[in-house]
């Protein structure tokens, strides 16, 4: 099986690339449903997050679900420790090991299942990580900065000041070209983004390479 790292910076599409792949046939792995999924109730994150984050932030995190549980609002605890490092360090070595094991067994099965296939996982900070070593292949979704921006603000209810502070905290999209195999620029009408990602998906498809780039291919 071919495995496929796809990334990108906040609001680049990398989401949207990654749901036209998988209408194309990939077996594609959205890493932010992952996470999700591990804070939820009963997920291998819950507790430590309640334990860490709990008593410092309360009812700014824990939220009702109506049916009896104290769910985590990832959107306002993210906003509560995106500005201090040693907090967000803290919530990554929570979330980030369950997330990796769980995309590994998901990729696993898709291997067992398809060994002929495309697997893609889409994920926020694969070049940051160093994780994009475990890929093929690399496919970063870029756009312009004002439309990361207008993008962010409508989508996640930001201000312009919030969505520029986070920015200033990601890696350059610049740096992470330097790592890609291909680019797709989402700045324009989807049907272009489309258009690129058939083309991306066209190469893949011929690709003879499905060993980890750390064990065929020298980093830039």
């Amino acid at each position: 099986m071919l495995r496929v790292g796809l990334t990108g910076g906040l609001a680049t599409g990398k989401t949207f690339v990654g749901k036209t792949l998988a209408t194309l046939g990939c077996h594609v792995i959205f890493n932010d449903e992952m996470g999700h999924a591990v804070m939820q109730p009963g997920g291998e994150a819950y507790d430590g997050i309640v334990a860490e984050f709990g008593a410092e932030f309360g009812k700014e995190i824990l939220e009702d679900d109506g049916r009896g549980q104290k769910t985590i609002n990832r959107r306002k605890l993210a906003g509560l420790v995106f500005h201090d490092p040693a907090r967000l360090a803290k919530l990554n070595a929570l979330v980030h090991p369950p997330v990796r094991a769980r995309t590994k067994a998901a990729l696993e099965a898709f291997e067992r299942a398809d060994p002929d296939g495309i697997a893609v996982v889409e994920a926020a900070i694969l070049v940051e990580t160093g994780s994009f070593r475990d890929y093929a292949k690399l496919i970063v979704a870029v756009c312009g900065e004002e439309r990361q921006i207008e993008r962010a603000m409508t989508r996640d209810g930001l201000t312009r000041e919030e969505v520029v502070n986070r920015l200033s905290r990601q890696m350059p999209l610049a740096e992470k070209i330097r790592y890609a195999d291909f680019v797709i620029d989402t700045s324009g009408p989807k049907e272009n983004t489309v258009a690129q990602t058939k083309a991306v998906y066209q190469s893949l498809t011929a690709s003879k390479q499905v060993g980890p780039r750390n064990a065929s291919r020298s980093e830039p």
